[in-house]
């Protein structure tokens, strides 16, 4: 499948349409992917990127049906990862000689992946530039921590077409391709779960790249990122977006997380919930039991929000485990400017809310003094304690 981009540039990528998964199990896929490789047919035959690597055979047949795979002059891998660049070997294996262009780091991702020294890798660095054509050049832009420490973005002139990688992309399979084709409220909400989830914790990052790609000053007509839709229609909307996104984003919402052993701790959660509606009407509530819903889903409205509080019962001294594992990936994301409040139940000794407590602190949450500590099943008296809470939430 070949679909024309502009001019002569063409994506020559893969839909994903079953794929569940990604990044091992650690991200969940609900509207599918795509992996967006691209072919720019110029006086120079260049070919941006490959697909993952269970697809390989299939994408370097397709190849040979648009160009002979000879006529490839050069293979740009903007970023090593898999997703990316796991057809590179199935590909060399046919054209052993093709110089790739990379970074430093890049090569370094490739030898260690796919074992080819040997490769006629060619090291770039930001400014430096491939020529396409006599009016036409690929400009190399370093995206490091972007979010690998190998990653770039490209940049053809004359099509003003930004190749950016990782950035602005989505997990969301569309057959359509382009954002002006999709569908607006799924494409903002893919975008958005793949800002919270991968590069939240590069946010300081992502504002200085965007801010010295801006100030290039270089006229952006279509942006094309390795994944989801292509941005064509209005493309600088995803760069606004992710400039309120990299600036300790949040919303009018508070978030409730829990898991629950004999359901006290769910009580608890649910009467918060109906306390902050009745207390702030206008303030979006919404709640999750950790081990019914998927982190990734969950994570999302965590960072749309301002406040969340979380729950476990005491177990063992300690807290569920599925809070526990939940809460390690609550810190891997470096999340900021919000705040927390704990609550839980408990049939002995009661330590659960000290280690919620002490790890929202280690993950930047900055922890309100309220919290709710039940023994045993909560009764009606314990519940109306919830407004307290809620209070100072909403405070």
């Amino acid at each position: 499948m070949k679909v024309h981009v502009k001019s002569n540039v063409y994506w020559v990528g893969k839909i994903d349409w079953e794929l569940e998964e990604f990044h091992g199990s650690d991200f969940t896929i609900n509207n599918g992917s795509s992996q967006n490789a691209y072919l720019i047919r110029e006086e120079k035959n260049i070919l941006i990127d490959t697909v993952w690597t269970p697809h390989a055979e299939e994408f370097v047949s397709n190849l040979e049906k648009e160009i002979p795979l000879e006529d490839i002059d050069f293979i740009v891998i903007n970023h090593g990862e898999p997703d990316h660049a796991g057809s590179l070997s199935h590909l060399m294996s046919k054209i052993p000689e093709t110089p790739i262009y990379c970074t430093e780091n890049a090569k370094k991702s490739l030898i260690g992946q796919h074992h080819h020294p040997e490769w006629n890798f060619n090291i770039v660095k930001t400014g430096d530039s491939l020529a396409v054509s006599k009016d036409k050049s690929l400009v190399f832009v370093e995206m490091k921590m972007l979010h690998w420490p190998d990653s770039m973005a490209s940049y053809l002139t004359g099509d003003n077409i930004l190749f950016s990688n990782d950035a602005f992309g989505q997990h969301y399979a569309l057959e359509a391709l382009f954002n002006d084709k999709a569908d607006q409220d799924t494409l903002m909400h893919e975008a958005l779960k793949y800002y919270a989830n991968i590069l939240t914790p590069f946010s300081p990052l992502v504002k200085k790249k965007i801010e010295e790609i801006v100030a290039l000053n270089i006229p952006i007509d279509i942006i094309a990122p390795s994944h989801g839709s292509i941005w064509r229609e209005n493309p600088m909307q995803i760069v606004e977006k992710y400039m309120q996104w990299c600036e300790d984003y949040q919303e009018n919402q508070i978030t409730i997380v829990y898991d629950t052993m004999w359901n006290g701790t769910m009580r608890i959660a649910h009467r918060l919930a109906d306390e902050i509606r009745d207390i702030s009407p206008d303030t979006t509530v919404k709640i999750f039991n950790i081990s019914k819903t998927n982190k990734n889903d969950i994570m999302t409205e965590v960072f749309k929000s301002k406040a969340i509080a979380l729950g476990s019962p005491t177990v063992g001294r300690d807290i569920l485990s599925s809070v526990g594992g939940w809460l390690h990936f609550l810190k891997e994301l470096k999340y900021k400017n919000k705040k927390a409040a704990v609550f839980g139940c408990y049939g002995w000794s009661g330590e659960g809310n000290k280690v919620l407590r002490g790890t929202l602190e280690e993950c930047g949450f900055a922890v309100i003094s309220p919290e709710m500590k039940v023994n045993w099943n909560p009764t009606e008296e314990n519940l109306s304690e919830t407004k307290a809470l809620a209070e100072a939430l909403i405070d």
